[in-house]
């Protein structure tokens, strides 16, 4: 019998990503892959799998913790003897997990020098397999803070993720005091700043006057319910884009009669290839041709303003709602994929968005967003960009209605599309076009493949 410690495995470079349930408790058995908590970062709800197969015997974490890369979960019995979580076989998993609060060895905090979003790990938690072992020198243990805040400019101790956000904010890092190991900077150091500024009357936003507070109590019976981290992050951002994105939507909407025609006869074809054919995979290639032909949508305003980032790809996100908030998957290479193709991942991807099971990675590179309330209703909304995207079609649902045709009015359905646009980089023309393209595409899907 050995022990083997589980950790946090790469989780995209999400850093204080909070522990909402425990899959598992002490003496359950456990197989390779199965399911030990699931973990909700401020990207995405995750699994965090177990590597081995055994018993549990110790849980290391609770609910509520805030974890990272690296960070112990539990302690497995295996019926092996293979090496456990230290490197050495049979070892004590404590003596890893005693290591957590040691300053993180030099390669720990060099994906943070690099500060990039893609980066992997945030230097909180002890290096992998064999690093543990082995602690660094305690004169380079200490300098490596140093080191990260020397290369990371301005003595700021924050992961690549909280950079992002602070330049998102406009706030300079420095100003912020963090609460993290080591006097690190959390994203929670980074809003509670944000909004003692804003209260203050100083900084980015000031002036927006405070709704206040009200007892409800006072008027009757009232129960009072905790927000999910997903659910308050998501309305952060939409306040960000918000206040910083000049909004501008159009409106028109597209005759999709013919579309809808060749989609129900494909129907038998659909189900012997074991999917659904929905509207939304043509309404993902029209949008690809369109972004094709309008490049200016697929970009991104560089953070000086000075410039604008063109992306020689097609990642479309697409708006899904769940029982835990609004998710945003996004198909990679739309333009590459046939409609069958999109057709299965758009059902896949959704399925696992309902079932908390996205990776960070399965929601980040997206250049375009498509938000559909088709099965909902409704007969048009203003989506809100999605920065650093600077486009977003909203799409409401379809509906039969009479049409003049020049003699006669005749039965069309017609599809209601809402495109919102940074206006600071998209300008009317260049949204009408855009609007009209799709609308032709939809209305004669032939042209898909010109």
């Amino acid at each position: 019998m050995a022990k083997q410690q589980v950790t946090v495995p790469d989780i995209g470079g999400a850093e204080g990503a909070e522990v909402i349930e425990l899959l598992v408790a002490v003496g359950d058995e456990v197989v390779a892959d199965q399911g030990l908590l699931v973990l909700e970062s401020d990207k995405a709800s995750m699994e965090i799998p177990s590597t081995v197969a055994g018993t549990v015997v110790e849980l290391l974490v609770s609910e509520g913790q805030q974890l990272a890369e690296g960070a112990p979960v539990a302690v497995i019995e295996t019926a092996d003897g293979g090496a456990d979580a230290t490197g050495q076989p049979g070892g004590d998993p404590a003596v890893a997990a005693d290591e957590e609060e040691a300053p993180p060895p030099t390669r720990g905090v060099a994906p943070e020098i690099a500060d990039t979003e893609a980066a992997a790990g945030t230097g909180d938690a002890p290096a992998a397999t064999g690093a543990a072992a082995t602690p660094p020198h305690p004169g380079e243990a200490r300098a490596a803070p140093a080191r990260l805040e020397a290369a990371s400019g301005g003595g700021a101790y924050a992961g690549p993720a909280v950079r992002k956000l602070a330049r998102e904010f406009g706030v300079p890092l420095q100003q912020v005091s963090g609460s993290g190991p080591r006097g690190r900077v959390l994203k929670e150091d980074l809003q509670q700043y944000v909004k003692q500024a804003l209260s203050g009357g100083t900084g980015s936003g000031a002036g927006i006057p405070a709704i206040p507070e009200i007892d409800f109590s006072r008027f009757g019976e009232v129960e009072v319910t905790q927000r999910s981290k997903l659910d308050k992050l998501t309305a952060a951002n939409m306040q960000r884009s918000w206040l910083n994105v000049p909004h501008v939507t159009q409106f028109d909407e597209a005759d999709i009669t013919e579309l809808e025609a060749f989609r129900q006869g494909l129907k038998g074809e659909a189900g012997q290839r074991g999917t659904r054919l929905t509207p939304l995979p043509f309404i993902l290639k029209a949008c690809a041709v369109a972004l094709r032909e309008q490049p200016k949508f697929a970009s991104s305003l560089a953070a000086n303003g000075e410039q604008l980032v063109y992306k020689r790809y097609t990642h479309i996100g697409m708006a899904v709602d769940t029982p835990a908030g609004l998710m945003v998957p996004v198909i990679r290479d739309v333009d590459r994929k046939s409609v069958w193709e999109l057709a299965a991942e758009v059902l896949a991807l959704a399925d696992k968005a309902r079932e908390r099971k996205l990776t960070p990675a399965e929601m980040q590179g997206g250049c375009f967003t498509v938000s559909s309330l088709g099965t909902i209703g409704g007969n048009g909304f203003t989506p809100i960009v999605n920065p650093p995207e600077v486009g977003i079609l909203g799409v409401s649902r379809a509906a039969t209605r009479p049409v003049w045709d020049g003699q006669g009015f005749v039965p069309r359905t017609l599809l209601p599309l809402a495109l919102s646009y940074d206006h600071r980089v998209i300008n009317g023309g260049d949204g009408g076009r855009f609007l009209t393209r799709l609308v032709a595409l939809l209305g004669d899907i032939r042209r898909l493949v010109m």
